[in-house]
């Protein structure tokens, strides 16, 4: 396999855990979010400092990257979460720009806009595949058990999931929390694999590509999440010889995609048996009684 094949791998796979990091907080629970690209960039410095500057082994790095974004994202959701709807989606565009603009001008911590050079490059084609798909078993079994159906409660009706004595809040929370600590997660992977830093890299642009591919494999669905993230990815390096019309193309597909099935590609289906036994079974036939109308 060549280098470059490897790469466009590894950079789906890191993709594919901050997108399922975004799905849980808005496919699952229903909060709409602009602002993920922030956790990412907390866990990419966290473990380069880390590597870097203190020997710190490259696992407990990238872990320590995705708590330290989970306990930032609790930290935010607290005061934040008690906005609903819109309000929420365009606070997290502020605060994740913030997160960015601290990381830019934090000179003296970060190097600023000149950029974090010399990390080790740990993000390899196995490394890359393990955490994905450990991260997909964790989240598999999250949303299939109890929290998992709590989230979703939040997400068909807010009210009524309160009034049946679900600790909402809570919930809420939590799942921004655990979300954080996917993009934490999938941040300190990235920094391992480009071994380079910028806090640009993490601007409003990445965090509204991590959205528009949940929406476009599916609100609801981690599978849709993944396949998104997966078809955007080779659609992007399929055109990057013509890059200046790049972004065009990716926003044609992403129309197309809406108008022709709204609900994205997957809905709120999972691949797995369930959908297969859905996709081929037979529909019976009503027989009619017999008797003449």
């Amino acid at each position: 396999m060549s280098g470059y094949i490897e790469g466009i791998i590894i950079l789906i796979c890191i993709n594919a855990i901050a997108a399922m990091g975004v799905s849980l907080l808005t496919g699952f629970t229903g909060i709409f979010t602009l602002g993920h690209a922030g956790y990412m960039a907390i866990g990419a410095y966290t473990a380069a400092i880390l590597t870097v500057r203190h020997d710190v082994p490259w696992v407990v790095a990238v872990v320590a990257g995705g708590i330290l974004a989970m306990i930032i994202a609790w930290l935010i959701g607290i005061p934040t979460l008690r906005l609903m709807g819109d309000y929420f989606a365009i606070a997290s565009i502020g605060l994740g720009e913030t997160i960015r603009l601290i990381l830019e001008n934090w000179q003296s911590f970060t190097r600023g806009a000149r950029g974090f050079p010399g990390i080790t490059n740990f993000t390899t084609l196995p490394v890359a595949i393990s955490f994905f798909i450990g991260m997909l078993i964790l989240m598999r079994y999250l949303i299939n058990g109890n929290y998992g159906r709590a989230f979703k409660a939040c997400r068909d009706d807010y009210i009524a999931a309160s009034l049946l004595g679900f600790k909402t809040a809570h919930y809420r929370v939590l799942s921004l929390a655990i979300s954080g600590f996917y993009c934490g997660i999938a941040g300190a992977l990235m920094a391992g694999f480009l071994t380079f830093l910028q806090p640009v890299m993490f601007d409003l642009n990445k965090s509204t590509e991590l959205t528009a591919v949940v929406v476009f494999g599916g609100l609801g669905s981690l599978s849709g999440s993944i396949i998104g993230t997966a078809v955007i990815g080779i659609v992007t390096e399929v055109f990057r010889p013509i890059s200046q019309y790049r972004m065009l193309i990716y926003g044609a597909i992403m129309v197309i995609i809406m108008v022709v099935r709204p609900e994205g590609i997957m809905g709120q289906h999972e691949i797995g048996p369930k959908l297969l036994r859905t996709l081929f079974s037979r529909k019976p036939v009503h027989q009619g009684d017999g008797t003449n109308g």
